[in-house]
């Protein structure tokens, strides 16, 4: 089993930035992969970033450049920087853990609302 725990978010104004962090707790050295999910209401669950044991990463095409993810896997963290928000980027973001085994964990979200 893997716990997560994320924090980091909050009201930002457009142009602003925040940094959300996720700790992994449990069963970490099953974890091949970490990332950000994000959920805006009426919307679909989506993928922002991941990255890998091995440090490859992936971004959505929308905050790309001005997102960035980074991880600690001996820790079990992962890390999003969010530079350049603008109001689009208000959802409820995820921590998500992706296990060898094929199976995800999820943490229970934290809201991001940029709004003037």
């Amino acid at each position: 089993q893997v716990q997560l725990v994320e924090s980091g978010g909050g009201l930002v104004q457009p142009g602003g930035s925040l940094r959300l962090s996720c700790a992994a707790s449990g069963s970490i050295f099953t974890i091949n992969a970490m990332g950000w999910y994000r959920q805006a209401p009426g919307k679909e669950r989506e993928l922002v970033a991941s990255i890998t044991n091995g440090g490859s990463t992936n971004y959505a095409d929308s905050v790309k450049g001005r997102f960035t993810i980074s991880r600690d896997t001996a820790r079990g963290t992962v890390s999003l920087q969010m530079n350049s928000l603008k109001p689009e980027d208000t959802a409820v973001y995820y921590c998500n853990a992706h296990r060898w085994s094929g199976m995800d964990s999820w943490g229970k979200g934290t809201l991001v609302t940029v709004s003037a």
